[in-house]
Parts: structure tokens; sequence; C-alpha cells
């Protein structure tokens, strides 16, 4: 059931793909120069592309560290998944997540949206980045909520309240036929929520690697490889919280945080071979792009509001302890104020 709910978010991604792109060409009577190179003294193709695979490199370890340190914690003593200080990293990475969506996708895509490169109409006169990530929000809320009753009917376990039961030792149990029946509904959500959450932050992270793949601009490319190395590690981190609560087998662990690791350094690579034709003031760049991004947003802080932070918020575990609530609330605010200061240059 979570690979269905998987192919279904990839369908829609796609679908939207498309649309954009038979929508787009309406948006070609904007002006010349919006199609070609900007005269900006930083661009310079010779120099950039030695500074692209400085970032590939850069930020594929960036990724690797980040994604991979959290399903080797089981071997660390004080890093153990029912812990505090896992619960606090883990909320620290849910920030990085929220303040991804909010300070960085969010925006982003209501800046390519109101270009001047678009059409007075439609792109000016409806705000669609609020729109798509308000319904990109419901979509995932509707998925996530089907796949786990369509599960838990078919087997006859009891429903985990949403929100109530996602982080280390908040499981909710409830009367169930079998007792492991409410176990395997937990797992259930874990599992719908690693992969979910993967395929907006891959989504995301092909965004961005095509942008920085595209650009010549050298003194862009600076400010984005240290940001984009931090940004990758600690979303990475978030991520891998929750493909190890996912209890998968070795093998599909190793192939999500490949995946991860490898999107945003095949995004350069992809922006690098299209960089010839490839435009991000075109108006079917800025159209694909900007929806692209509504919809990840949308994605994004929904499931770092309800499956991260308030599913650990709002267990027994914080709600136990109001020490541990003031610490995960200052992890939490200092991953979005990471990623807030981080928007000055990404």
């Amino acid at each position: 059931m979570a690979s269905t709910s998987t192919l279904v978010m990839k369908t829609f991604f796609l679908v939207l793909i498309f649309v954009s792109f038979t929508i787009s060409p309406a948006t070609s009577t904007a002006p010349e120069d919006c199609a070609s190179e900007s005269a900006n003294p930083c661009v310079n193709k010779a120099k950039a592309l030695p500074l692209k695979i400085i970032a590939i490199a850069s930020i594929l370890v960036a990724s690797m560290i980040g994604v991979g340190a959290p399903l080797f914690s089981r071997n660390v003593p004080f890093l153990q998944p029912d812990g505090n200080i896992f619960t606090i990293v883990k909320c620290f990475a849910s920030g990085i997540i929220l303040g991804t969506g909010f300070m960085h996708v969010l925006p982003d895509s209501f800046e390519m949206l109101s270009s001047q490169c678009l059409e007075e109409n439609p792109w000016h006169k409806f705000p669609f980045s609020g729109f798509l990530a308000m319904l990109s929000g419901l979509i995932t809320l509707v998925i996530d909520s089907m796949a786990t009753s369509i599960y838990t009917s078919k087997h006859r376990v009891g429903i985990v309240p949403h929100g109530h039961g996602h982080g280390p030792g908040n499981d909710v149990t409830l009367p169930t036929k079998d007792g492991t029946d409410s176990a395997n509904a937990q797992l259930l959500r874990y599992r719908v929520i690693a992969m979910v959450l993967e395929l907006g932050i891959i989504v995301h992270s092909v965004v961005i690697g095509l942008s920085l793949g595209a650009t010549n601009d050298t003194c862009t490319i600076k400010g984005l490889i240290a940001a984009l190395c931090f940004h990758q590690m600690f979303e990475g981190m978030g991520l891998g919280g929750c493909i190890l609560q996912a209890e998968y087998t070795n093998l599909k662990k190793f192939l999500m945080a490949f995946f991860f690791a490898v999107t945003t350094p095949f995004g350069i690579a992809l922006g690098i071979a299209l960089s010839t034709i490839y435009r991000d003031n075109s108006p079917s760049a800025l159209v694909t792009v900007g929806l692209l991004n509504a919809c990840s947003a949308g994605l994004l802080i929904y499931m770092a509001l309800v499956d991260l932070l308030a599913a650990e918020f709002m267990g027994p575990k914080l709600q136990g302890s109001v020490k541990m609530q003031i610490k995960c609330f200052i992890a939490a605010l200092l991953g979005c104020g990471g990623m807030s200061i981080i928007a000055k240059w990404a």
C-alpha cells in the first residue's frame, strides 16, 4: 500500500510537468531578453564548469553523511532511536525540512510565477504558487490517510490516531484482534511517511540541482555550494530518521539513501548537459519549475508539521516531559532558523 501511495504521488507530479509544458507556450510573448543570457560580469562558462564538478562531489558526500548518520545510529548507544538525543536531533532535522518548504521552495515558486517574463494573464492575476502548495498539502493528507485506512481495514487492525504516534516511543496501543496488528499499523505509518517525504525531497533536490547546473554565474555557484551542502546534510538526517523508523530491509534502506544522495548531483549534471538550451528565465522553465516547487513546498510543509513535528510533540514521550518539549522546540527553531539564514544565499 505504501508503494501505491508513492505511485499516485509520482503520477501527480508527472501530470503536472505535462500540463506545465502544454500551457507554457502561451507565455512565449514575453520580452526577448527573458530567453537570453544576462549581461552579468560573473557569467563565465569556462570557470563555472570546474565549480559545478566540485559541487557534484561535495554535495554527494554531504548528502551521504546526512542520510547515512541516522541509519548507523543503532550502533551508537546515546543515539538509539528511543533515546532523548535522537528525538532532539530528529526535531532539529524536521525544522530543517519545514524551513526548506517555507523559506526556500515556496518563495522560489512565488518569484518564478510572478516573473516579468510571464504574461500578465493568467500568471499575475492568480496566486498559483499558494494555490498549488495548498492543494499539494491536501492531496498528501488524503493519500497519507487513505493508505493507512485501506491497509488497516484489510488487516483488521485498530487505526493509530494521526499525529499521536509517529515518534520513537510514541506508539499508541488500541484494542485489536491481534496484539501485533497495532504495531503493524504503526510500522505502515512510518513507511508511508518515509516514502512520501522522500518523494517530495527528491523533486525539490532535482530542481535545485538543475538550476545550479544550468547557471554559469560563478558568484552564485560559490555561495550555493556551501549552502546546499549544509541543506542536504541536515535534510538527509530528517529523511534518514524516517527510513530508520520504517524498519525496511537493508537493501531498501540503501536504495532510498542512494536515491536521495544522488538526486541533487544528478540534477547538476543534467543542468550542465542542458546548459546550452536551458535558460532559467525562459517562460517554459519558469512555469515548469515554479509549479513543481509549489507542489513540493506543500508536501514538505505538511510532512514536517503533521507527520514529524506534531507527531513528536503530541506523543506521550514529550507530553510527559515539559523539559523535553522545550529542548525539542528549541531544536526545531534552530533548524528553521538555520534554513532561514541560508535563504540569503540559496
